[in-house]
């Protein structure tokens, strides 16, 4: 379970984040959809403990990011790259993050094999794709088998194959219970995948709720965002 509530937050003398509040729940993948620039990032790092907020509070399963003894085996997350060195093999960065944690290294051939990516896991960081880097963070957030997965952006860099392998993969984690937040602003692929969705725009939560209940009566998701955001700016960006 995610809950952040009430979430503020400014950068110099601009505030990015109003009042930000969502949910998401076990058994659902939750999309976190807005254009670029909207706070999406932003709230993710706040979740995350990697930026604090001047208001609010965001947890993870009840808890702050920071207050987690074993933070892997709670929350597995992917924003921007990879995390890994270089220099570095794809096998010797999960090694080392597995050992941050106290996980068995035999874990780290398991999620090498999960993300498709264990007859390149000898190559250095460094010489792989973007979409090899996205499936490399993917197989660092999933080490611990954590309970809930925050994903930004996952499907950037991948080839179609690679698209319809994360759909799979996200609805499999839905069902095994997990709870998983997914953002990203395209918004046909977040329809494919997504069960709830939260419409942020220039740092304000517009709507969420039921991908339905988001799309009400229009004929897409897309169609709907624009009515939203049309309605809250004027029709201007």
């Amino acid at each position: 379970m995610i809950t952040i509530d009430r979430v503020s937050k400014r950068k110099g003398r601009t505030r990015i984040l109003h009042d930000v509040t969502l949910q998401a729940r076990p058994g659902r993948v939750t999309g976190f959809l807005g254009q670029n620039g909207a706070g999406k990032t932003s709230t993710l790092r706040v979740l995350l403990g990697l930026d604090r907020p001047q208001q609010g509070t965001a947890l993870v399963c009840g808890r702050r990011y920071r207050d987690l003894r074993r933070p892997l085996t709670v929350v597995g997350a992917l924003l921007d790259g990879s995390g890994a060195h270089r220099a570095r093999t794809a096998r010797a960065h999960l090694r080392w993050v597995a050992a941050s944690n106290g996980l068995p290294a035999a874990r780290v051939e398991e999620v090498l094999d999960v993300v498709g990516l264990t007859g390149d896991a000898g190559k250095r960081a460094g010489r792989y794709s973007l979409g090899m880097s996205r499936r490399l963070g993917l197989a660092a957030a999933l080490l611990g088998e954590p309970e809930v997965l925050v994903l930004d952006e996952p499907v950037n860099g991948l080839d179609p194959a690679g698209i319809r392998w994360m759909r799979g993969f996200l609805r499999a984690q839905a069902a095994q219970g997990r709870t998983v937040l997914l953002s990203s602003h395209l918004m046909g692929e977040l329809a494919e995948v997504a069960d709830d969705v939260v419409v942020i725009h220039r740092g304000r939560i517009l709507t969420q709720g039921g991908l339905a209940e988001v799309t009400g009566g229009h004929a897409t998701l897309e169609d709907a965002f624009f009515a939203l955001t049309a309605t809250e700016t004027g029709g201007a960006w």
